[in-house]
């Protein structure tokens, strides 16, 4: 049986792809808000996906404020993808 993409098997990374799966993309508050998490860890974890090729992450302004945006790649699509497929083995269904 396939493993499961450690990167995408933790709870908060599994979360922001979920919300990014479905949208064109997501601004750095929104995906706190989504995924009820710290500031700090959200960051860490942004990373870790952007670093894998997995989402973009674009740092800019809005007027005075800075604004991070993210949206998920097409190696993130597949990975994403990839992983829910073999959750379906794993459950049979």
């Amino acid at each position: 049986m396939k493993e499961l993409d450690p990167l995408l098997h933790s709870q908060l990374r599994l979360a922001v792809m979920s919300v990014l799966m479905n949208v064109e993309e997501a601004d750095f508050v929104y995906l706190r808000e989504k995924t009820e998490s710290t500031a700090g860890n959200l960051s860490v974890q942004l990373d870790k996906l952007a670093a894998a090729g997995y989402i973009t992450v674009e740092k800019g302004f809005s007027g005075r404020k800075t604004r991070t945006v993210c949206r998920v790649t097409p190696a993130g699509r597949a990975a994403f993808v990839a992983y829910v497929d073999t959750l379906r083995e794993y459950l049979n269904l």
